[in-house]
């Protein structure tokens, strides 16, 4: 199934400064929209990269990148609004592939990751997009002043790409009048569900001065100019005694057992484990801090609660997950037939690729109250990295 990338870089917006707009100011060497296009150009899983912008500037920006490799780029010209520039770009691919990612040339520092992401999630639907939480509180302003506030609860700060089977989102755009929010919007009245997907912080649209300078900076770290690439790592320890039941939950997997383990939530060990790693890497306390056992809330809560809260806490801030590894400490139940799993389920609460999650076993050779099997221990230890 081929699958193009449609960059959207015909806008005209001059609050970055400068003079020009903003995919053509320059950041560290290159325009703002290069950046971006070299992301999907150079992706595998990308077989055609149409720009819709002004041809003009655009092969006078682009022309060290266009001129490598001819065939795997082309310029089709934007008009006056942004929906207009999209539906000419997805008619220049109709009938030449069946996915289309459609992204801003003014988020120059999108990641293999978040496009991985999208890609992966149109092998099972219509469409996809990547977002993040909000973590931040909601106000309501009028005259200067708080006037109320708003629950965050469900919201997700839009990125992009935004990827669709061509021939639904083209039927969208066609059936649509006016101006949108972005495609998604087009695709959700079209009837389309579009999942969403885990975004990153530092895929942010270039909008002012100040944005082009955080860019520019992210970037620098990126190439080494600016000191090394920043990465933490955090370890998380949680014990659970056995008692009655017929079962225990461990990483996301019901493991049928003798006995089950207590505890104010499900009892998840090794996932309240990789959760506390997480939150270490951030310095952000423990699970108790953000979801205390006093607050009957989350008496009997599923621990991919916890897991998904600081996953979404450390996107927020910037952070990329490297890698989880779990350990768990126990005569039985037996932990190998479970493994892949329990890896599979962590790796999808996380948004992560099952070879970024490992969970193993051991025992600790009859010591202990593990080794009497009075309970199960876990210990994990999380990657954190930031370009």
């Amino acid at each position: 199934m081929r699958t193009a990338a449609l960059i959207v870089a015909a806008g005209r917006g001059l609050r970055a400064g400068g003079g020009v707009p903003k995919q053509w100011r320059d950041l560290g060497g290159q325009p703002v929209a290069a950046h971006a296009l070299r992301a999907f150009a150079g992706h595998p899983g990308i077989d055609l990269v149409v720009v819709v912008a002004d041809a003009d500037a655009a092969h006078a920006a682009l022309g060290a990148i266009l001129g490598a490799d001819p065939g795997a780029v082309e310029i089709v010209a934007g008009g006056p609004t942004r929906r207009d520039s999209v539906l000419a770009g997805l008619r220049a691919l109709e009938g030449r592939a069946e996915r289309v990612l459609i992204h801003d040339a003014a988020r120059p520092l999108v990641s293999r990751a978040v496009i991985d992401g999208v890609l992966a999630a149109l092998e099972d639907g219509p469409a996809a997009a990547p977002g993040l939480p909000v973590v931040d509180a909601l106000w309501k302003a009028a005259d200067g002043a708080v006037a109320g506030s708003h629950p965050r609860d469900g919201l997700v700060r839009a990125q992009t790409p935004q990827g669709f089977h061509l021939a639904a989102i083209l039927a969208a755009h066609l059936a649509w009048e006016g101006e949108a929010a972005d495609d998604v919007e087009i695709a959700r009245v079209a009837g389309l569900r579009v999942a969403v997907t885990p975004g990153d912080a530092a895929n942010f649209k270039i909008t002012t001065a100040a944005d082009l300078s955080r860019a520019a900076e992210n970037l620098s770290r990126n190439n080494g100019m600016s000191g090394d690439m920043d990465v933490r790592l955090g370890n998380g320890y949680d014990v659970h005694r056995f008692g009655p039941g017929d079962h225990v939950w461990l990483c996301g997997v019901k493991v049928p057992h003798g006995r089950g383990l207590q505890g104010h939530s499900d009892a998840d060990v090794g996932m309240h484990a990789a959760t506390d790693a997480l939150y270490g890497a951030l310095a952000a306390g423990d699970i108790g801090r953000h979801f205390p056992p006093s607050d009957p809330r989350w008496k009997g809560a599923e621990s991919h609660v916890f897991l998904r809260h600081a996953c979404d806490l450390a996107r927020s801030a910037g952070w990329r997950i490297g890698n989880v590894d779990v350990t768990l400490v126990c005569e039985h139940p037996k932990i190998g037939p479970h493994a892949d799993d329990m890896r599979a389920t962590m790796a999808g609460i996380m948004g992560l690729d099952p070879d970024r999650v490992s969970v193993k076993a051991t025992t600790s050779e009859r010591l202990g109250f593990t080794g009497r099997e009075e309970g199960i221990a876990a210990l994990a230890t999380a990657t954190l990295v930031r370009p």
